[in-house]
């Protein structure tokens, strides 16, 4: 009996080391297979980007329908750009666009100045006679060196043709369109008389087109702006509304500004971890926008001026309620106040004076709503302002077609009118652009006001290309800004810069200087950015007349 028990018993143990020995096989056979599959798909997802990239790199936009084009452009100048420094990083503009716009930053090392650029005080734009040595187009080096001079900026000959053929086709035109663009004091029936104050006479010379006439022909803009450094503040009160802090003057005159005070030095940079809509708003980019307005010809911006306060004499003796209950002495003896605002109105954000000195931007006040009533327009490309959710416009590619079918960007002006506002804010950073206004006086064919530009420049290594979504969403821009953007690009490293021309027209200003120089040099990079998205979309329209739209304004 014992037998077959220890002959079960040894069946019974083969049985389970042959199953333990195939369970193992299986297992084994298994992982193998697993990691075949894995490696085979690496190398296959790996073939498919590499192919993809260079697919969307030599791939020409003008063979690509429209859709795919708009596509194209933003993977090449969104999806494919880094959100950190620019001082070292390429664009990623392919062949076609040289790297030359980088030279204009020379950083000798952390914590040293960057070179500023030679003042002139010539300037002059001249399409048919160039500077001497005018930089031709470059092919872009694939390897670049700190040791290796950059080549020179590209002067963008194809859009300068494109300009000057658009001009010689609508000359004749020109000479018989009979340009309307009154201004205020024509419709309201009054005229300036020679006792006029300067507010009176600014405030009459509003027109349809611009908010004061060329510099040539009128210096009213320039005594104002005097005029209102000099003034002795009779009133203050805090603006009701608004992010942040700001204060309405009111001059012995009568006349009134808009204060927005100095926060912090101007080498001060946008915190990284800072939303677009939380940013500080810097009194120095409300000077500097107005001179970058009136240089690319618009002369939309409100007139601001910087000037220096005492603030005991001038803020504190005339505050009142609960704006005198912020005013304080901080630890280091230095007179401060905060006020009461959305964000950064409180004692750890408050406003110092040095001890009590203080610097500010003065913006000129409007015409009063009562005589000169004004309409506020949503932005089409207004941000979502939100943490986490996007705008429509950033994640529909075809979101510019819905626009031109909504009033007032259906016909007339105004869509070229917002993509001179992009140009503007893409030039000095502002993301911050949400609504505008217009003067109901003129209709709605009228030119926007450029207001509220607190929040630019601030980030003068990166440059935010979703500003330019008007832009490159839509492929038009107006003749005349595109001239006078290809005027300073063709001077490109001359006095007649566009910096150079900034920092020139700034240096009149009682704050000068204004910008910080890093400012200055991104102001021509982000000009280059600028005709390059004009570029790409005159390579990919079968009529460039349909990018360049010469309005006659």
């Amino acid at each position: 009996m014992a037998c077959p028990s220890l002959y079960r018993a040894a069946r019974s143990s083969s049985l389970k080391f042959t199953t333990m020995k195939l369970r193992d096989r299986v297992i084994f056979s298994v992982a193998s297979f697993l990691v075949v599959l894995t490696i085979f798909l690496v190398l296959d997802i790996e073939t498919m980007l590499t192919g993809s990239r260079s697919f969307l790199v030599n791939y020409k936009v003008k063979n690509v329908q429209p859709s795919r084009g708009r596509h194209t452009f933003i993977q090449r100048h969104l999806q494919k750009t880094t959100n950190g420094s620019r001082e070292n990083g390429s664009y990623g503009f392919g062949p076609k666009y040289p790297s030359g716009y980088l030279n204009n930053i020379e950083s000798a090392g952390e914590g040293e100045k960057l070179k500023a650029k030679p003042i002139s005080s010539s300037n002059g734009i001249d399409y048919d006679n160039p500077p001497d040595g005018a930089p031709q187009p470059q092919l872009r080096s694939t390897h670049t060196s700190s040791t290796t001079p950059t080549p020179p900026p590209d002067p963008f000959n194809d859009l300068i043709a494109v300009v000057l053929k658009i001009e010689n086709v609508n000359l004749r035109a020109k000479q018989q369109y009979q340009h309307w663009n009154p201004n205020l004091g024509e419709l309201l029936g009054l005229e300036l008389r020679d006792d006029s104050s300067l507010w009176d006479r600014f405030h009459l010379q509003i027109a349809r087109d611009w908010l004061y006439p060329p510099q040539d022909r009128d210096a009213t803009v320039d005594l104002l702006l005097q005029h209102t450094v000099s003034q002795p503040i009779v009133k203050i009160t805090q603006k009701e509304g608004g992010t942040q802090l700001k204060l309405i003057i009111e001059f012995a005159d009568g006349g009134h500004a808009l204060f927005k005070p100095m926060r912090f030095s101007r080498e001060q940079q946008t915190l990284k971890n800072h939303f677009y809509f939380t940013d500080y708003e810097r009194h120095n980019a409300e000077i500097a926008a107005f001179h970058l307005d009136r240089l690319l010809g618009f002369r939309r911006s409100v007139p601001v001026v910087g000037r220096t306060l005492n603030m005991t004499k001038e803020l504190y003796a005339l505050a009142t309620g609960d704006l005198l209950k912020t005013f304080f002495i901080s630890p280091d003896n230095n007179l401060c106040f905060h006020g009461k605002c959305s964000y950064y109105c409180d004692t750890s954000h408050a406003i110092c004076g040095n001890p009590d000195l203080l610097e500010g931007s003065f913006a000129v006040f409007l015409p009063g709503k009562e005589a000169a009533p004004r309409k506020v327009w949503r932005h089409p490309w207004r941000r979502s302002y939100h943490k986490r959710r996007k705008a429509q416009w950033q994640v529909d590619e075809a979101y510019c077609d819905l626009v031109r079918d909504v009033h007032p960007y259906s016909e007339g002006r105004r869509l070229l009118d917002v993509v001179d506002m992009c140009v503007l804010d893409f030039l000095m950073g502002n993301m911050d652009r949400h609504h505008y206004e217009t003067f109901k006086m003129f209709g709605n064919n009228s030119a926007p006001i450029h207001l509220d530009h607190g929040r630019g420049f601030g980030k003068p290594f990166h440059d935010e290309l979703s500003i330019l979504a008007p832009l490159y969403q839509c492929c038009v821009i107006r003749h005349s800004t595109l001239k006078t953007l290809l005027g300073y690009q063709l001077h490109s490293n001359t006095p007649n810069s566009l910096s150079n021309s900034l920092n020139r027209s700034l240096s009149a200003d009682p704050l000068t200087p204004v910008l910080w120089q890093p400012h200055l040099d991104a102001v021509d990079r982000r000009l280059a950015l600028v005709l390059q998205a004009v570029r790409l979309c005159v390579e990919k329209a079968d009529d460039p007349s349909t990018v360049v739209v010469d309005d006659f304004h």
